[in-house]
């Protein structure tokens, strides 16, 4: 029986409706983490490095694709509350090939601004040689990509998230059987790696839009004609800056990470930071994956005005994401030796250094889960100043401070501190906010 954004959510109820929103994300973090084993066990640690620096500026550039996504589903999500299915349908058609168009011109511009961002970066020698071509292939792919992270939330908001999930799955498996042929078997190294990220993404990316252009399409949604609405692709943007802002702040802190640590250790500081990123994407995942597939519901019952559920949903997911949180914490300690020694056990120095890290940087699990919920949450209600400012904080500022001002006091165990420290303030920020506004929307 198929779970309808109207009904009430038990416990049972709310993770069976967000699991395939989880999954979703999980893979779609498992495409870096895939092409970085290959590349680390059949290249060599200079390719590895590249990955790792460069991936940071790829998703800059694909972070309009949450943007549209996240922002435009919590309007398409009110407006299906509000009973208007046929506007809800025109404002998804105008926002799907908006986002195709911006995905052009920023296939274009990343592709002419790959080797200088590089090199201002610090990148040098192969290294850079590396950057360079391993971010001009994945480019190829970046509309398809952005929409796949599109659809991820509108699948949601159409009541069909486990489409969604298998769109994601379908794209997530062929990157792994294409990197282990390209790479593992017929040694095209780097490249290969690059373009089995590539094509796996366009698989997500058209099945995507072609299940929401054919006729059989039974879903909430369907792409339609529109007349462009210049207010409605405002309240997108605003909705959905938040979740831009978190991105783009991501990519640039993380480069900010590898400024210090190539600084401070050379590439073993770059290759030992991506291990810790590969396990770091794949638990916030979770989180992101809950709070995408909680918004459309938490959307939904704002615009029919429900406010009992919407009070159910947030004292549910307090209870869910603190479990999680301290679960992951767990596994990231447990897990320290064996995923150091899996990515750069090559390396004793690294792996040393690897695994230090680890056991700083796990404690950021524990508060990062409130942080994206609440962001995620006050989107769904519209409010994308508040979204915006908890992103704004907990990506940027918080970050920033934390790894420019804690190493010069603790060296490199301050670049690992950096994000627990940064992640406890922002959950501090989401919960002032929390209590805040209770009255105003009577959760």
């Amino acid at each position: 029986m198929e779970i309808k954004l109207s009904d009430h959510f038990s416990y049972g109820r709310i993770i069976r409706f967000t699991i395939p929103s989880i999954a979703m994300m999980m893979f779609t973090s498992i495409y870096g983490v895939v092409d970085g084993f290959f590349i680390s066990t059949f290249t060599n640690k200079t390719s590895f490095a590249a990955v790792n620096f460069i991936f940071p500026f790829l998703m800059m550039l694909g972070a309009l694709g949450f943007m549209f996504g996240t922002g435009g589903s919590a309007l398409v999500a009110k407006t299906l509350g509000e009973g208007n299915t046929e506007k809800a349908n025109k404002l998804f058609s105008m926002i799907i090939y908006l986002s195709i168009a911006t995905g052009a011109v920023i296939t274009v511009l990343g592709f002419v601004l790959m080797r200088p961002i590089a090199s201002l970066l610090g990148a040098e020698g192969q290294m850079l040689d590396d950057c360079v071509t391993y971010g001009r292939i994945i480019l190829i792919s970046m509309i398809p990509f952005m929409l796949q992270i599109e659809f991820q939330s509108f699948f949601i908001t159409a009541e069909k998230p486990k489409l969604g999930l298998f769109a994601t799955l379908a794209s997530g498996i062929t990157n792994i059987v294409l990197d282990a042929l390209f790479v593992g078997v017929l040694g095209f190294d780097l490249e290969g790696a690059a373009w089995a990220t590539a094509i796996s993404q366009c698989i997500g990316g058209v099945f995507s839009i072609g299940y929401f252009i054919l006729p059989t399409n039974n879903s909430l949604l369907k792409l339609t004609r529109f007349s462009f609405d210049g207010k409605a692709l405002i309240k997108t943007c605003t909705n959905g800056s938040s979740e831009l802002m978190s991105n783009i702040s991501m990519s640039l802190v993380s480069m900010l990470y590898n400024f210090q640590l190539i600084r401070l250790e050379g590439e073993n500081g770059v290759a030992a930071y991506g291990v810790l990123m590969y396990v770091s994407m794949i638990f916030i995942a979770i989180f992101i994956g809950y709070s995408i597939g909680t918004a459309p519901i938490i959307g939904f019952n704002y615009g029919a005005g429900n406010d009992g559920e919407l009070k159910n949903i947030l004292k549910k997911s307090v209870v869910i994401l603190s479990i999680t949180s301290l679960v992951m914490l767990l596994l990231s300690l447990v897990l320290a030796m064996p995923l150091s020694k899996l990515f750069v056990g090559y390396d004793q120095k690294l792996y040393e250094l690897t695994v230090r890290g680890f056991y700083i940087f796990s404690f950021s699990f524990l508060f990062s889960g409130i942080g994206i919920f609440g962001s995620s949450f006050f989107t769904a209600l519209n409010n994308g100043l508040i979204s915006a400012i908890i992103s704004f904080l907990r990506t940027l500022v918080f970050q920033t401070l934390s790894v420019v001002l804690l190493p010069i006091i603790m060296g490199i165990d301050g670049v690992w501190l950096s994000l627990v420290v940064a992640e406890l303030l922002a959950g501090i920020v989401a919960v002032v906010f929390f209590v805040g506004n209770k009255k105003k929307y009577n959760y």
